[in-house]
């Protein structure tokens, strides 16, 4: 009798299949067409990333957050992608504002676009350059309405948003919210690979942002955290080791 193969999901999901060799292919086929994730427990995610093959509608990965009512934010992710349109790279709604804190590319201005309660912020003239890692970090704080940008480690001027509260966010990597939680476009998703996603529930200096550019040591975010996230993925949505270079 053939030995029971196991296959994990990139959701804590699992099932067997009784022959392996014949039936892997189709195993591999499986994940990549579930449109449903089981709800996973904290996971440690460290050199991993989420792939986003193609570009849809329905896949899309939803982050829980410690926090549920917060006057500040610092959100610091790492991406990967060849896209030359708009796309967001984190979403994040609330039952009043569907752009509530919202990190978006804006390639007419070789820039990014932050949102902060529907309120549109914009970085103009920033090196960007497709097919590379590069990591962004942007923060805002409620007391003085300021929102500002890193992008790798070019950092910009201070800009004004405004500062009402954020509370009971949805978060979402790989789609725009139109609406809470949903009326996502394909036009508008992420297609490439989204790593180290940390939100903190205060604005962090720029040596500690320094820090987690140059991957040293920092704070772990509070609200989301890479080495203990928890999270729903929804469709063509894989979680993969982090290639690195041959050297």
């Amino acid at each position: 009798m053939r030995k029971q193969r196991e296959y994990k999901t990139p959701y804590s999901c699992s099932f067997s299949l009784q022959h392996p060799e014949p039936n892997a292919k189709m195993a591999f086929l499986l994940l990549f067409v579930m449109l449903t994730a089981c709800a996973a427990s904290p996971q440690d995610l460290s050199g991993q990333v989420f792939t986003f093959p193609e570009e849809t509608n329905t896949t899309y990965v939803r982050l829980n957050a410690s926090v549920q009512s917060f006057s500040a934010v610092t959100v610091c992710l790492r991406f990967i992608t060849d896209l030359s349109r708009s796309h967001s790279l984190f979403s994040l709604a609330t039952p009043s504002a569907a752009n509530a804190f919202q990190i978006r590319t804006d390639p007419v201005s070789s820039g990014f676009i932050v949102f902060v309660n529907n309120r549109v912020v914009r970085f103009w003239g920033l090196n960007y350059t497709p097919n590379r890692w590069h990591s962004i970090c942007s923060t805002w704080d409620g007391d003085s309405g300021l929102v500002r940008l890193w992008f790798d480690s070019e950092s910009t001027v201070s800009k004004f948003a405004g500062g009402t509260g954020i509370s009971e966010p949805v978060i979402i990597l790989g789609q725009d919210q139109d609406s809470l939680g949903g009326r996502f476009q394909a036009r508008q998703s992420f297609v490439g690979m989204l790593s180290n996603v940390h939100m903190w529930d205060y604005t962090l200096s720029a040596c500690e942002i320094q820090n987690y550019v140059d991957d040293l040591n920092f704070g772990l975010g509070n609200v989301l955290n890479w080495r203990a996230l928890e999270f729903k993925a929804t469709g063509r949505v894989l979680l993969e080791d982090k290639m690195l270079a041959c050297h």
